[in-house]
């Protein structure tokens, strides 16, 4: 019997490689998009174009997470067998400057969910995505699924009410409904607002006409994986025998400054006779800045107004739980993510 799939935030990076390896797996998927002016599904083009992908084993919805109705419509209608609950406001530091906006989606979107889900399909399997951003200011290094959550951000503080919902769904109304905290994810599909695409994007722009571009803490600390990767986690999550909660990271963490550096590596003009092009300097506040000796000229400036109110400083994942009960573990090192991030927009991802 065919399984059927529901995503919220399919036109996400996530989204988009989740869909993937459920249609790779013979499922019906079916996603939830926002209603816009402009398409805004590129990142499932690749879908549309695979031959070997059946048009009709892809249906889209317009819906809203924030709007319960919609929701509770689309789960009557499609009854899932699996529901990926990815669609958030997902960028830290704009849920300082939208807080409320980011409540209602993060927090009472996912409360909507897993309500449609009790009332139509209670025997689905339900997959929240938390987020390492839960430990925030954590309490002990590296974190875990027992670590206690001390979030510094309305971003952190919705998703810790989504993930205390999800848990307290699970255990009030016997369902299959489960957190995975992912720790941070990139890939060539990372949208340009996060810091990683920033990095490669301004990179591959300020070799085009030499245009500078600016950043906030260079020495946050993160636990980066490639999110082609964590979507498989995520399905595996659903396919235990109980529903449990899973961190998902690599266990290793780079400062934003070293993923600059390991970038500057796939630049082919980095040297200029035995003198490296790029190096890093002192501006006048005493912040480090990228300068290229090549021009004499800025790359990457520290803009203060990117630093978030209340910054989290380190992030390091404890992925043992993920290894000894789901078989997970990642294969794509620090350094291979950011080369195939570099490649892809820096060479058409010709490795």
């Amino acid at each position: 019997m065919i399984k059927i799939a529901l995503i919220s935030g399919i036109t996400g990076q996530d989204g988009s490689f989740l869909a993937e390896l459920l249609l790779s797996k013979g499922y019906d998927v079916h996603g939830i998009i926002r209603r816009a002016s402009t398409f805004n599904t590129q990142r499932l083009n690749n879908i549309y174009q695979d031959p070997h992908i059946p048009d009709h084993k892809l249906t889209l919805h317009y819906g809203d997470v924030s709007d319960p109705l919609s929701i509770d419509q689309i789960i009557q209608k499609v009854k899932p067998d699996e529901i990926y609950h990815l669609g958030a406001q997902s960028h830290v530091k704009v849920s300082f400057e939208l807080p409320a906006y980011t409540a209602q989606v993060d927090a009472f979107g996912t409360l909507n969910m897993l309500e449609a889900m009790r009332k139509h399909c209670p025997n689905a399997k339900f997959y929240n995505a938390a987020t390492s951003e839960l430990f925030g200011a954590a309490l002990e290094t590296p974190q875990t699924e027992t670590t206690p959550f001390n979030p510094r951000s309305p971003y952190g503080c919705a998703k810790l009410y989504a993930y205390t919902i999800t848990k307290i769904y699970r255990e009030a109304y016997g369902l299959f409904a489960v957190n995975g905290i992912l720790f941070n994810h990139e890939s060539e599909r990372r949208g340009s607002t996060f810091v990683t695409a920033k990095i490669v994007n301004g990179l591959h722009d300020y070799l085009t006409n030499r245009k500078p571009f600016y950043l906030g803490n260079v020495y946050a600390k993160r636990d980066w994986g490639y999110a082609k990767e964590y979507v498989e986690a995520m399905y595996l999550m659903l396919q235990q025998e109980k529903p449990e909660d899973f961190v998902i990271g690599t266990g290793e963490t780079h400062t934003i400054k070293e993923f600059i550096d390991e970038c500057l590596l796939y630049i082919k003009e980095n040297y200029r006779l035995d003198t490296p092009r790029f190096q890093w300097k002192k501006n006048e506040q005493g912040r480090e800045i990228l300068w290229d000796q090549l021009f004499n000229s800025l790359i990457i400036g520290i803009d203060e107004n990117y630093y978030r109110p209340a910054e989290v400083d380190l992030l390091l994942a404890d992925p043992t739980k993920a290894k000894e009960k789901l078989r997970w573990e990642p294969k794509i090192t620090f350094k291979e993510l950011v080369k195939i991030m570099m490649y892809y927009r820096l060479y058409n991802g010709k490795i």
